[in-house]
């Protein structure tokens, strides 16, 4: 069967600096944190610690209020996300009656689902001794609420799939969705991620992995720090982001503008740990969306890392970059990012799939900040710590590797070419 190309034709995020894209990147290659300090009183025992939020995000003001009172707030960033997506890319919310939508589907990816939905169910439950619960509860808790409400109300009536993957989420799905439009089983394919780790069961759970950086009002900002020898940790954040995939003829045909071509995936399991990361599994996910794309790991000149700053995650990552690339990873761009926008989990993949798409398309390498020392056990690839301008980049990959050892890797090429 032949393969058809897929062009990237849409781009829309619900962020920590708003929606507006250009805004957006522009933040990031000033090298602009967005972490604050979370603290939350309502709860048995206070939280407080570095959190990336998007306190500008007005669900009704996005959506209307009938719409979001039927969604968790993962969903209500996803589907903003959606919306904003769709609309970059030119295409109308509602189909006319000449236009058949039946083969364009939705992939989506969460890895918490509707935490906040269940959490306030549960409280209702067990703290103020309520006997029932809002029928919506299972409807907004649900980890597919996300791609059914987008379906529904774009009128898609293809696939509408929900990945959990924990924080290779959204790599997942967008690698399905690619996969979807380069067979030809559909024209468009609406996908991304969205997740709210802000529930306060989600929170407790995550700190008592110990993996999350410490701070204060006064540190939370620069409390990721990808690559450092200071590193302590990751830092949660909450958002959401979209792409439309088109074949490349049909966006052609209608004149739709193109951000960039995706061209490979390559997804791996380590099988080894829950938990603990292995360079070969992550090796073996890159050569495959090498290999996936036509692409030699000459073609490649920048990677947007997955970069966490957790002590053991970030020395793996470069050694399976040094194996995959040899001699040249000297001399290979590579930034992490959530540095800046901190960690989303099932939408991380999303956004910083967004990030490389426009580091390709305005040939702009955003950096990885608050990278003062390098770690001697992450050396051997060249680390970008302040914004790189007019770079001729050609393709890149963006790496998301999660616990489970589930491993996802995206090739994307610059439209140009």
């Amino acid at each position: 069967m032949s393969q058809r190309r897929v062009a990237i034709t849409g781009l829309g995020l619900v962020s920590p600096y708003g929606g507006d894209l250009p805004d957006f990147f522009s933040r990031l290659c000033a090298g602009q944190s967005a972490a604050t300090y979370l603290q939350t009183d309502d709860v048995p025992r206070p939280l407080s610690m570095p959190f990336v939020g998007c306190p500008g995000f007005d669900p009704e003001a996005v959506l209307g209020k009938p719409l979001a009172s039927m969604m968790d707030r993962f969903a209500q960033i996803g589907m903003s996300a959606a919306f904003s997506a769709w609309d970059n890319a030119g295409l109308p919310r509602k189909a006319d009656d000449t236009a058949s939508r039946d083969d364009w589907g939705v992939a989506w990816g969460t890895a918490l689902g509707g935490t906040m939905a269940y959490e306030k169910g549960y409280r209702e439950l067990w703290q103020k001794g309520r006997e029932r619960l809002s029928p919506l509860t299972v409807l907004l808790g649900m980890n597919s609420s996300a791609n059914a409400q987008i379906s529904i109300q774009l009128g898609l009536g293809g696939v509408s799939m929900s990945h959990t993957v924990a924080c290779a989420s959204s790599a997942i799905a967008i690698g399905e969705a690619f996969r979807r439009v380069r067979s030809g089983e559909a024209a468009i394919m609406l996908t991304g991620g969205s997740d709210v780790p802000q529930a306060y069961g989600v929170a407790r759970a995550w700190e008592a992995l110990r993996v999350m950086a410490p701070g204060n009002a006064e540190t939370s900002a620069t409390a990721c720090r990808p690559f450092s020898a200071d590193r302590r940790g990751l830092v949660l954040g909450e958002g959401g982001a979209a792409l439309v995939l088109e074949d490349w003829d049909h966006a052609v045909a209608r004149g739709a503008r193109i951000h960039g071509e995706i061209v490979g995936y390559g997804t791996t399991c380590d099988h080894t740990h829950l938990v603990r990361p292995e360079a070969a599994g992550q090796t073996r996910a890159i050569r495959l969306a090498l290999a996936d794309g036509g692409l030699q790991a000459s073609d490649i000149d920048y990677v947007n890392a997955h970069g966490t700053a957790t002590a053991e995650g970030d020395p793996i990552e470069v050694a399976a970059l040094r194996e995959v690339f040899g001699e040249r990873a000297a001399a290979l761009p590579v930034s992490g990012t959530k540095s800046m926008h901190g960690h989303m989990l099932g939408a991380a993949a999303a956004i910083e799939a967004i990030i490389t798409v426009l580091a390709l398309r305005d040939g702009v390498i955003p950096p990885t900040a608050h990278l003062a020392e390098l770690d001697p056990a992450c050396a051997g690839v060249d680390h970008v710590t302040s914004a790189r301008q007019g770079q001729p980049l050609r393709a890149a990959l963006s790496n998301s590797f999660a616990f489970g050892g589930s491993n996802a890797v995206l090739a994307f090429r610059a439209a140009h070419l």
